[in-house]
């Protein structure tokens, strides 16, 4: 199982958005880190840049793994569209 570490701009997001939300997301990060390349049609690669997208309804969560340190690293989380700036 894979630790999980948030940035501090993703932690300030899920301060701000409403707790029963917050409470999705992360519950759908701790399901990635138990096995964070199992299939899922949430999940796909960034192209263009290091770093994967996990979809969690109209929100963003945009990570990375570190495998030799068997950490998931959570860069940014924001609504569709707005996250990729």
């Amino acid at each position: 199982m894979y630790h999980i570490e948030y940035r501090a701009s993703a932690k300030k997001t899920l301060r701000k958005i409403p707790s029963n939300l917050a409470k999705t997301i992360v519950g759908k990060i701790n399901q990635l880190a138990e096995d964070p390349y199992a299939p899922n049609n949430n999940v796909t690669r960034l192209t263009g840049e290091s770093g994967y997208r996990l979809r969690v309804g109209d929100w963003r969560v945009l990570y990375d793994i570190h495998d030799d340190i068997s950490v998931i690293e959570v860069v940014k989380i924001g609504p569709r569209g707005g996250v990729y700036r």
